[in-house]
């Protein structure tokens, strides 16, 4: 069976504005792949703000796509103006600005959607001359950091956006070396089921410590098609989507 490893158009006729440019970078690979068409609200972005720096992100808007696609529109909006003048400056910190750029995303949802409105996600900065990644897991299933030697997770250092309108959140950072990489899955990839039972986010966590791809792509199609091996047809449950960073070898 076949994946669709691509970020596929929505349903919604015409060109997609959610689609996303991925940059190269040096010395590794970016990727991110929905599988097939998407019915709920995940979406990805990258944006290279420096030479030397790009900011990535993947988002989970709680809800089905047309009742979403407003409340997306405006967070991809956020984070591309927003993201490229905090990171502009020539030593601007990146755990100062990508904390801000939380804030920011926070108050532009809130204001789109009304009100209170779930968005776990997942913001990245990645620092290609000194490697090193900058995150926040707001909410979002924790991400999954190979060392080369095990799998760490990176879990949640602030709440979903949407929430709380003065919500603080926190941020980390990671060094990366040879060979290392970092995956985020959606939801929809840790509740697919086959027969009651969940893939997990363990099942990611084994996968990432066997393939050892050598880009970003390979490891985002690899784990789509390792789902729909368990779950034995094409997910349609929810969207199910991943996005990588590997570093070459």
């Amino acid at each position: 069976m076949a994946i669709a490893p691509n970020p596929a158009p929505d349903s919604i006729p015409g060109q997609d504005p959610l689609q996303a440019t991925i940059p190269k970078i040096r010395q590794g690979s970016l990727a991110a792949i929905y599988y097939g068409q998407r019915r709920s609200g995940d979406f990805y972005d990258f944006l290279r703000v420096k030479d030397d720096r790009v900011l990535f992100g993947l988002f989970d808007v709680a809800g089905r796509l047309r009742e979403t696609k407003p409340i997306m529109l405006a967070l991809q909006e956020g984070f591309r103006c927003r993201g490229s003048r905090l990171f502009s400056g020539r030593e601007n910190n990146e755990v100062d600005a990508l904390l801000e750029l939380w804030v920011d995303l926070n108050s532009r949802l809130m204001e789109a959607a009304g009100g209170v409105h779930s968005c776990p996600a997942f913001l990245c900065c990645y620092n290609e001359e000194v490697k090193t990644l900058t995150f926040v897991n707001a909410g979002h299933t924790p991400g999954l950091f190979w060392d080369g030697e095990r799998v760490r997770e990176l879990r949640a250092t602030a709440l979903p956006l949407g929430l709380f309108s003065h919500s603080v959140p926190d941020a980390s950072l990671i060094g990366l070396g040879a060979g290392n990489s970092v995956l985020a899955v959606s939801k929809g990839v840790v509740e697919a089921k086959h027969r009651g039972e969940e893939f997990g986010l363990e099942r990611a966590r084994l996968y990432l410590e066997e393939v050892g791809f050598e880009t970003a792509h390979e490891t985002c199609v690899g784990l789509l098609a390792r789902v729909q091996q368990f779950m034995g047809t094409a997910p349609t449950h929810n969207d199910v989507t991943a996005m990588a960073l590997v570093c070459s070898r």
